[in-house]
């Protein structure tokens, strides 16, 4: 995959991994010559949904707006392979769910190892020679032989004659993108809007009156730990690593008041880190322990991210 120079990329060190919808997304958008961070206004909209931390992802119509792409629900009604084909063959990239045991770019996580659903965005295929071409965590990415069987469930094991088809979408540069300062300014608007989209009450706060009813139940379902620490540290932590990462980019594009709001947001990232070691420690241990101090902070950084935003894009 080549690099657009000069992009700037998201801040790494806490979460090198997000979730597979923005993993996904990265490398397309850099590869198209795109800057990903300008679409990352999004993450300031986080939400507890009650048992976990929102899936956080671009929005359709923001990619729209900033960069021309329209996205849709591919419908499946035959081979999926033959129909990823076609909408390749018109100029378009697919968005697929499949099962990361079949991916090798997944080595040191679930290939081969564990079945997990993820995204993957797909830009080429060769049928006959069972060859596929995808973006995933981050990178451009192929794969053959045994592991395309298994991506499109044409192991002997798999085949179900009632298998329901995945959930696909199409992806189309239909318009201009933004450039320049007209990205810069719709980025500040859109951030404004994820803004007035944010939870009325803190959503760590919310979290934090759960928390102890959730240890219980992880103390029980201690194997559960990787699954659970996803949906609530990783998505915590990982948005707000792309939040800061967004802030960064607007403080270089001239957007002045940022700089605690940034700060902040990267400081929730590296405490939800660290809150997701103490955690792996109580279920490992079997002993429950409140993490005042790291929920302190967490709630406190959300609460001058809020506060300075408020002030800098009213």
């Amino acid at each position: 995959m080549s690099v657009a120079a000069g992009f700037q990329q998201p801040v790494e060190g806490d979460w090198p991994v997000t979730n597979c919808y923005i993993d996904a997304w990265l490398p397309i958008l850099t590869h198209w010559r795109l800057d990903p961070i300008a679409g990352l206004g999004v993450t300031v909209a986080l939400d507890y949904e009650a048992d976990q931390f929102t899936f956080f992802k671009y929005l359709h119509d923001d990619l729209e707006l900033l960069y021309g792409i329209v996205v849709g629900e591919l419908t499946i009604y035959c081979s999926l392979e033959e129909q990823i084909a076609e909408q390749l063959r018109a100029g378009r990239l697919v968005l697929v769910e499949v099962d990361g045991f079949y991916l090798p770019d997944t080595r040191a996580t679930s290939y081969r190892t564990q079945h997990a659903k993820t995204t993957i965005g797909v830009d080429s295929i060769d049928v006959e020679q069972r060859q596929l071409g995808y973006f995933h965590n981050g990178g451009h990415c192929q794969l053959n032989g045994a592991d395309y069987a298994g991506v499109f469930q044409r192991l002997p094991e798999q085949r179900r004659d009632d298998a329901l088809p995945p959930y696909v979408e199409l992806v189309k540069q239909r318009f201009p993108p933004l450039t320049g300062s007209a990205l810069t300014k719709a980025a500040v608007n859109l951030l404004r809007r994820h803004l007035a989209r944010r939870p009325v009450a803190n959503p760590i706060q919310c979290y934090r009156r759960d928390f102890p009813r959730h240890m219980q139940w992880l103390l029980a379902e201690p194997q559960r730990f990787h699954e659970y620490a996803f949906a609530t540290f990783r998505q915590l932590g990982a948005n707000f690593q792309m939040l800061a990462s967004h802030l960064d980019w607007l403080q270089q594009r001239g957007v002045n008041g940022l700089r605690d709001a940034r700060e902040a947001a990267a400081l929730i990232s590296a405490n939800a880190k660290a809150t997701q070691f103490k955690v792996a420690r109580i279920a490992a241990r079997g002993r429950f322990d409140p993490c005042d101090h790291l929920f302190d902070r967490l709630s406190n950084g959300y609460q001058t991210v809020i506060a300075v935003l408020e002030r800098a894009v009213p």
